[in-house]
């Protein structure tokens, strides 16, 4: 088997979405939609399966049950091109899902059950195989718990020794769980929240300044995405997270593009306009992107637009991996 570019750890969930869905009918009506799809997603799962469609070798790890839904996440990610024997089913536990009724404007509401993927520990990963890649992706570190811990903050650190690079993304948006996060930040290379997890996974820490002290972003627009502030508290935020230790901070605001804060500054990189279907993945297909840059020697912010192209990608279809084809034609979308 090909040694993996890329190890993605963490969280592994069944989405089910229908699209376009205005509202939940009474009683026992019925609502005729366009579209219902069943996905590989979450931070693991749905960034290993973008990965691979932009021409990365990827083992994934972390836990699912041993119930159908896992049946059906192990066959698709496997159909995708994922390594996915290192995944841990887990007896008498549920598979993680989420069941999306798509908005016409490509909102998301969702209903979700968190099952095998709280129970996720150091146990359950290949150390061996870690040590074989050139990235690892930490996808929902917030709920993984059971990785909390200082053995699994010392791999990372050995394998950025290596010269691995070490990437974080998130779930929730719960303050406690986002709070619980912060102690991955001294040992990641790049975590990459969206606004409104920027903002509450830095509440606490200080910056040297409130938030509208915070250098001004390139880029003319005003503010975040719809829930993440305004781009000076955002700016701010990310800043705090730098401050505890990774090499860079990119905040994902939707139709305002992305942050990328790093010790040279802050730079804002605009949103590719696209007609959006669906923004369920548009954040791990960034994860993807991003990472892929910089395995292609890109710098953060070159990597951060391949980044915005991939979820560009993402955006026009349903589902976390639809309308991504491949790494040409989603860097077109740059020229």
């Amino acid at each position: 088997m090909t040694a993996p570019t890329v190890a993605t750890v963490g969280v592994h969930i069944v989405d089910i979405l229908a699209r376009p869905v205005s509202y939940i009918p009474e009683g026992q009506d019925t609502a005729l939609v366009d579209q219902i799809r069943l996905t590989a997603a979450g931070s693991a799962a749905g960034t290993a399966v973008d990965l691979v469609k932009l021409g990365n070798e990827v083992v994934s790890m972390g836990a699912i049950g041993d119930d159908e839904l896992g049946d059906f996440l192990v066959a698709v990610m496997t159909k995708r091109g994922v390594d996915v024997s290192r995944l841990t089913r887990k007896a008498g536990e549920q598979t993680a899902a989420s069941i999306l009724p798509i908005r016409p404007d490509g909102g998301r509401p969702s209903f979700h059950v968190p099952g095998a993927n709280l129970g996720v520990t150091s146990s359950d990963l290949d150390v061996a195989r870690l040590r074989e890649v050139r990235a690892v992706h930490l996808g929902g570190m917030d709920v993984t718990f059971g990785l909390g811990d200082p053995a699994f903050f010392a791999l990372l650190d050995s394998l950025r020794a290596d010269g691995v690079i070490v990437t974080m993304d998130l779930l929730s948006e719960m303050p406690d769980l986002l709070g619980m996060a912060r102690a991955f930040l001294p040992h990641v290379d790049y975590v990459l929240p969206n606004g409104s997890q920027a903002l509450l996974m830095a509440a606490g820490l200080t910056t040297g300044g409130p938030a509208g002290d915070a250098p001004a972003p390139g880029g003319d627009s005003p503010t975040g995405d719809a829930t993440g502030g305004s781009i000076a508290e955002v700016s701010a935020a990310a800043m705090a997270l730098l401050a505890e230790g990774p090499r860079g901070v990119l905040v994902t605001m939707g139709g305002a593009g992305s942050l990328v804060v790093t010790e040279a500054g802050i730079e804002q990189v605009p949103a590719l306009k696209v007609e959006v279907s669906d923004t369920t993945g548009c954040g791990d297909a960034y994860c993807a992107g991003f990472i892929t840059g910089l395995l292609h020697g890109q710098d953060v912010l070159g990597a951060a637009r391949w980044g915005t192209a991939a979820a560009a990608r993402v955006a026009t279809g349903l589902g976390s991996d639809a309308g991504l084809t491949d790494l040409e034609s989603t860097l077109a979308l740059l020229t």
